[in-house]
């Protein structure tokens, strides 16, 4: 007879500090790595912090906008460079948005985008 394994433990939750620190490079994370920091820090962090689930969806849902906002330049680069200047608007937004939303996940303060299509919920 074979044995079966053990069931899994769940996840120890995360300490305050590590918790703002998933959060704030969920949010940072975007400007230059686009949808990949929270998707990762969302996945790793949404089961053992409600900070972390909170603002990783809020900043996976951001990223998911800006990358449709950069596929639409790429698309739109043929079409007199106005790919361009599209992709330009966007990752100025990106800059604007997403700095000040690092700063207060770092605080330990929740950040709602302004602007923010939320698609996972």
């Amino acid at each position: 007879m074979t044995e079966t394994p053990p069931p899994m433990q769940p996840a120890a939750p995360l300490s305050d500090s590590d918790a703002r620190l998933y959060a704030t490079l969920s949010h940072a994370g975007i400007i230059l790595f686009g949808i990949l920091p929270p998707l990762i820090f969302w996945l790793i962090g949404k089961d053992r912090s409600a900070f972390v689930d909170t603002e990783g969806k809020e900043s996976l849902n951001f990223s998911i906008l800006v990358t449709i906002g950069y596929v639409v330049s790429i698309i739109l680069v043929p079409v007199f460079g106005l790919g361009l200047l599209t992709g330009l608007a966007v990752f100025a937004a990106t800059l604007i948005f997403c700095i000040p939303a690092a700063m207060k996940t770092n605080k330990g303060e929740n950040y709602r985008y302004p602007l923010n299509w939320r698609i996972v919920k």
